[in-house]
């Protein structure tokens, strides 16, 4: 059957290879949207304060296990917030205990949460090569922050710079690239053989710069990295449709409440964890690649993190649109659902 006339797509339980489920009030309310769909996530650490040792994400794993909804089947796979400071030892017994599955590099001040980040790259080497020998990954925030770059050149700068170079110097080191926004990303990772995959957002496949600032600001659609030309959405699309084994989904699913993203200086985070397989299916359909949505989503992410793929299946149906609430309600306040722009036609039977 021909992929624009399916309309019922079965494939296996999704992973989110990138996910904030932040803490206290805002985890609880947020976790449930992503148990709902998918069985596994890769969990950000950039908590205030942040997650550096391997006993900090044992307890960070703690209360997201008591989060999770009743009857849901979930698994938080949990990462270290990399700085100058951390110690490679605690890195791999967090590892070889099952504590951990990745290592998060910010570069400090690149996004939310991230003064704690790396300023010398040579300081954290002996952590590098400690994960290369045992095979750790590494979740890269690629993008530089030279005030002197503009913001929407810090991915491409931050290829030249700094991750040419680390991996020059530790090739057998493995990376993922976190949210990649670029053409210049998507060729990087095109181009190299072994040890280096990408992630790609649902709304990176979505919108461009335009949607965030034509006729007006809308600061919903602001993120880091931020959306950049539709030329690069499109090579984002490419990737993701390819069934390239090197790209699969990171959602960057990051809620910020309302209040913290209507304001002078707003946060940067978009919130798609409740609507983004329904986003994806839309995304796959208009390029006629709903066969490759699999692949993406639920199977070349566990095969580069060395996981089994999961073995319970989730059906896709097309049909009358289907709405997803606007915002959900938090403790600390509301926080608004990431909206594509256009009806989405597939929902999770």
């Amino acid at each position: 059957m021909p992929d624009q006339n399916i309309t019922d797509l079965t494939l296996r339980r999704p992973d989110d290879w990138h996910l904030h489920l932040r803490d206290g009030a805002m985890l609880r309310a947020v976790l449930p949207e992503t148990t709902r769909h998918f069985a596994r996530a890769i969990v950000m650490p950039n908590l205030v304060p942040p997650v550096v040792t391997g006993a900090d994400a044992a307890a960070y794993r703690d209360r997201i296990m008591a989060a999770i909804p009743a009857g849901a089947d979930f698994t938080p796979l949990m990462t270290l917030y990399l700085t100058e400071e951390t110690d490679p030892d605690d890195v791999a017994a967090a590892h070889a205990a099952g504590v951990i599955a990745a290592v998060k590099l910010y570069p400090a001040g690149a996004t939310t949460n991230s003064a704690s980040g790396v300023r010398d790259f040579d300081k954290v080497r002996p952590v590098l090569d400690r994960m290369a020998e045992i095979g750790l990954p590494l979740c890269v925030h690629g993008e530089v922050t030279d005030p002197g770059v503009d913001i929407f050149d810090r991915e491409a700068v931050f290829i030249d710079r700094i991750l040419k170079p680390m991996r020059k110097k530790n090739p057998d080191l493995r990376i993922v690239m976190e949210h990649v926004t670029t053409q210049d990303a998507v060729d990087y990772v095109r181009d190299t053989a072994r040890n280096l995959a990408a992630t790609i957002t649902t709304h990176h496949l979505i919108i461009n710069r335009n949607h965030i600032l034509a006729g007006g600001i809308r600061p919903h659609f602001y993120c880091l990295p931020v959306a950049k030309r539709e030329t690069h959405r499109v090579a984002l699309v490419q990737a993701a449709v390819s069934g390239d084994k090197r790209f699969f989904l990171g959602t960057d699913s990051a809620p910020h409440t309302d209040a913290g993203k209507l304001q002078a200086c707003g946060c940067a985070g978009i919130f798609s964890a409740p609507n983004t397989m329904s986003c994806l299916a839309e995304v796959f359909e208009a390029t006629g690649a709903l066969r490759q949505l699999e692949s993406f989503a639920s199977l070349n992410g566990p095969a580069f993190y060395r996981l089994p793929p999961n073995t319970a299946t989730i059906r896709l149906v097309k049909g009358d649109p289907v709405t997803y609430p606007a915002q959900i309600e938090t403790d600390d306040g509301p926080v608004t659902v990431f909206d594509p722009g256009f009806p989405l036609h597939w929902r999770i039977a």
